[in-house]
């Protein structure tokens, strides 16, 4: 390395080039599969009233409102359990409160297999969605705290990958299966958890703030490998927890809105809005609906597992991308994408709707679908939630992704809910361009307010956020300082 140096200045310092590097470890890679697969049954759950739509109504009768409802039950109750889980994380530990939801989703699955009417439908649907609220705030809460910072974004994003496997089986098994056959494949999908339980550990973070320090250092010790020197991070915890501790004297909802912790709150809300206002939930419900009122020369069901293979495989691309790219470029990414995608929709329609022949442009909705769904997988599909597990201090991360997880899902009860009356009011043409206007604002927001995170440990990310200087050294002698703020 080459330094240059006024004459009078006299400088020493050494590069530690042979420090050891962090790895990912087994144990790490086990956990996170072990929780990605509760992803799994958030994704068929969420898919699974598209596929089972034309046998709902043809053997159990639903109308159009009725099956609006079952629809929109799920966020409904996924809204109810985000503000639940909040609490239920921080009394009886994530893993715990993970494992509750899939024996609840084993329930609500039954419930379904052996409907004989719409209300069962509705409870059942209510039951999983419940489950669903506290699995989206808990997996990236768990994740968060047990992934080391280097292998974070990739390991983090396993979740996401999985639940698009979820909606991939869901779309692609229910187009040959009726809506209850598709509901015992359901009932199956969480027992491999069950048993993956009993080997994965609570987080350390958790059991550090319960005062178990020794439980703590065991799991750590786990995650990190038996040869690893946990010292230095085991005492960063404490530190961070202690800090957490001093700043008040209970965590209560007024420490949500604290001014230190106010910015991180509102950029994870501003996320969770941006994320689902896009209209993906929307799409994901409805589109054999969407690709019936296209009138699409390519056969509905095949676009439909077309979408759940771009959706599944598009993950995977932003896995290996997110740690060497960073989250706020995937982000610009999705927002634009999204954009242009739906105001191509938007015109289709717009054309179709008065009169101008189409019909030689039939593969456009499938095309701009695809490159619709590949940008919000790489973006705002999974970064939010990833970003939820990362910048929400620790003295809030419970009770403040309870907050964001019930937001999200509001969100998407309005949007799943209002999506056929939008459509009805103003037209599947301006509801496509609705959806890209908020589109174009989610990118002024990411550019303006949303942090980069990519490589720094959660303890870092809260003192950035709250204002406070953080100079770190890496193995290799980084001489550039960190900036102050983001």
């Amino acid at each position: 390395m080459k330094v240059l140096l006024r004459a009078d200045t006299h400088v020493s310092f050494k590069l530690n080039d042979d420090a050891p590097k962090p790895k990912c470890t087994l144990s790490q890679v086990i956990t996170a599969l072990s929780v990605s697969l509760v992803s799994l049954i958030v994704g068929f759950v969420s898919a699974y009233t598209s596929p089972a739509e034309e046998t709902l109504r043809s053997e159990v009768g639903i109308n159009k409102e009725q099956y609006s409802w079952v629809c929109g039950l799920m966020p409904l109750g996924a809204l109810i359990g985000g503000l639940v889980g909040g609490q239920l994380i921080e009394l009886t530990g994530r893993k715990t409160t993970i494992s509750i939801t899939n024996v609840l989703f084993v329930v609500s699955w039954a419930m379904v297999a052996l409907a004989t009417n719409v209300w069962y439908l509705y409870a059942a649907r209510s039951i999983s969605g419940f489950c669903v609220g506290i699995a989206s705030l808990a997996l990236p809460v768990y994740l968060g705290e047990t992934v080391q910072p280097e292998v974070r974004g990739t390991l983090g994003l396993l979740p996401t990958a999985f639940g698009n496997i979820g909606i991939l089986m869901c779309f692609t098994i229910g187009s040959y299966v009726k809506w209850n056959q598709l509901a015992w494949v359901g009932i199956c999908l969480p027992v491999p958890f069950l048993f993956l339980m009993f080997i994965i550990p609570e987080t350390p973070r958790w059991y550090v703030a319960k005062g178990k320090h020794e439980q703590a250092r065991t799991a750590l010790q786990w995650l990190r490998g038996k040869d690893a020197n946990v010292k230095a991070e085991y005492e960063e915890l404490e530190k961070s927890q202690k800090e957490s501790d001093e700043s008040s004297s209970s965590s209560n909802l007024g420490e949500l809105f604290n001014r230190v912790h106010l910015k991180p709150l509102l950029i994870s809300l501003g996320l969770m809005f941006f994320q689902q206002m896009s209209g993906i939930n929307a799409v994901i419900f409805y589109t054999t609906s969407i690709f019936e009122m296209a009138g699409s020369t390519i056969n509905k069901n095949l676009c439909t597992i077309i979408v759940g293979i771009v959706n599944f495989v598009s993950t995977f691309i932003a896995t290996v991308l997110i740690d060497r790219l960073g989250r706020k470029v995937l982000l610009y990414v999705s927002s634009v994408s999204m954009t242009i995608t739906l105001a191509c929709l938007g015109t289709y329609f717009h054309l179709s709707k008065n009169g101008v022949d189409v019909s030689n442009y039939g593969w456009l909705p499938l095309v701009s679908f695809v490159v619709y769904v590949l940008g919000f997988s790489l973006g705002f599909g999974p970064i939010p939630w990833l970003m939820l597990g990362e910048i929400l201090p620790a003295k809030i991360r419970g009770s403040a992704a309870a907050l964001a997880t019930a937001f999200n899902w509001t969100c998407t009860f309005i949007v799943t809910k209002t999506f056929v009356d939008i459509i009805s009011l103003i037209g599947p043409d301006g509801t496509f361009w609705l959806f890209a206007v908020i589109c174009t604002i989610s990118l002024i927001f990411v550019i303006m307010w949303v942090p980069e995170t990519q490589g720094q440990s959660l303890q870092d990310i809260e003192r950035k956020l709250a204002g406070f200087k953080v100079r770190r050294m890496s193995s290799k002698a980084n001489m550039k300082p960190l900036p102050s703020t983001f």
